[in-house]
């Protein structure tokens, strides 16, 4: 074995006894947390605290995540559930007056674990709230808050729904204002990884920058680096979503490990950079699916978007398909449901992704300054989505269009995997003795 790859697996094996190391320490602040002490009881408390994210805005109530201090003065996370109005905004600091609970376990969701990974033990529902001050956070971050509200204001003004709830979620990550109707048409056909910010929609978005800025003639270096400020920003617009900087992270690695141009670098880095989120919070490897999809995701098109574009011809098509084929028995195997229209409408929508995200944010952009123009710039995007809306009902007339699977077993999900791992070996096997003529 060399040298580089011995360093390598020592490497690996430093993380994972800090991964071990991190686990421990997170398990005993869970258990020593004094807001969960008051979980479930019948007093009501009172808190002060700042909404340190975005609200959560959706079709009925908007999701607030408060930092609140303790009587020890530690910063402590809970999620309060509140009416849509009056609206609230990052940085306020609020006064809060009601009962704390556990965060609840579904039948098909551990709605506990979910909120775990993010720092979160405990909920209140619609508490007592009184504004104590508006708008205290200030900087760069408050200030892309308020650029985001107003191109989300743009897109309201110019397309109407559902165009304008789909075209929110794809540019700014507003997934959750699309209504649920429109989530379950969307995961029928397997087109939802377009409005989600999430491994899979990073990376696309890594691509199409990438071929966007070659377009316009830049050198590949600097496409790339052009193309990992642009996904800072967008990750940062999206209101910094724990899944959107994961995401960022797995897409900034994955075009940085392209400029070694080797598969093996590439792959190092995404281990690496799972290695270093997994320190960081070893939950996500337990409770964050969308952390396993983001890792599948960026390992599918390592592994398979040479080969798929060669098929396929088209970048975006490659990539997607590549990604989609590593993250379908995780999908399956958490939700319980397969689109088996998904090659056929991912076919016909994502060679037109890029056009609706180009001709959106041009559109909104404009908008921001002048109506007119906004209104003008927005026929293409506006058709665009038409389109795509017209695909997505067509296609959820079909009762064979998704199929549900129940009781997945972890086995089937590591058969597969082995099974996907033989392929892409062979393949790639296949396409070093064709490139090498044999």
């Amino acid at each position: 074995m060399s040298k580089p790859k011995i360093f390598y697996f020592c490497l690996l094996l430093v993380f994972l006894v800090l991964i071990i190391w991190r686990y421990q320490i997170i398990r005993a602040r869970i258990e020593n947390s004094e807001l969960r002490k008051y979980n479930d009881s019948a007093e009501e408390i009172t808190l002060t605290g700042i909404v340190v994210r975005e609200p959560d805005v959706r079709e009925t109530n908007t999701k607030l995540t408060v930092e609140v201090k303790t009587e020890t003065r530690v910063s402590v996370k809970l999620l309060a559930t509140v009416d849509r109005y009056p609206e609230y905004k990052y940085g306020d600091e609020l006064k809060i007056i009601g009962k704390l609970q556990t965060p609840p376990i579904f039948e098909d969701f551990n709605y506990k674990n979910y909120l775990l990974k993010d720092g979160i033990y405990s909920v209140i529902y619609y508490p007592q709230i009184e504004i104590i001050a508006r708008g205290r956070a200030s900087g760069a971050y408050a200030k892309i808050l308020e650029f985001k509200k107003k191109l989300r204001q743009s897109i309201g003004e110019n397309i109407s729904p559902p165009q304008s709830a789909i075209l929110g979620a794809m540019l700014l990550g507003d997934k959750n204002r699309l209504s649920d109707d429109w989530k379950e048409k969307l995961n029928i056909v397997g087109i939802r990884h377009i409005t989600a910010v999430s491994g899979l929609h990073i990376v696309l978005l890594s691509g199409i920058l990438v071929s966007f800025f070659l377009w316009l003639g830049f050198w590949r270096n600097q496409a790339i680096y052009f193309s990992l400020v642009l996904i800072a920003f967008f990750v940062l617009m999206t209101g910094l979503q724990s899944s959107g900087i994961r995401a960022g992270i797995m897409g900034s690695l994955f075009l940085l490990a392209q400029k070694f141009g080797r598969k093996a670098a590439s792959f190092r880095s995404l281990t690496l950079a799972a290695a270093v989120m997994l320190t960081i919070n070893p939950l996500l490897l337990f409770y964050d699916v969308g952390f396993q999809l983001s890792f599948l995701a960026a390992l599918g098109i390592i592994s398979l978007s040479a080969i798929f574009k060669r098929w396929l011809k088209l970048d975006i098509l490659a990539m997607t398909f590549s990604a989609y084929f590593f993250t379908l028995p995780v999908l399956i195997y958490n939700f319980g449901q397969v689109s088996l229209a998904a090659p056929l409408t991912n076919l016909l929508i994502l060679p037109f992704v890029y056009w609706i995200m180009l001709f959106g944010f041009v559109f909104a952009l404009a908008g921001m300054f002048w109506s007119i123009p906004g209104l003008i710039l927005s026929f293409p995007c506006w058709f665009l989505l038409g389109y795509l809306i017209k695909i997505t009902e067509f296609f959820n007339q079909f009762s064979w269009a998704a199929k549900t699977i129940e009781n997945v077993h972890w086995l089937w999900l590591s058969l597969s995997y082995l099974i996907l791992g033989f392929i892409a070996w062979q393949l790639n096997k296949r396409e070093r003795l064709r490139f090498l003529n044999y």
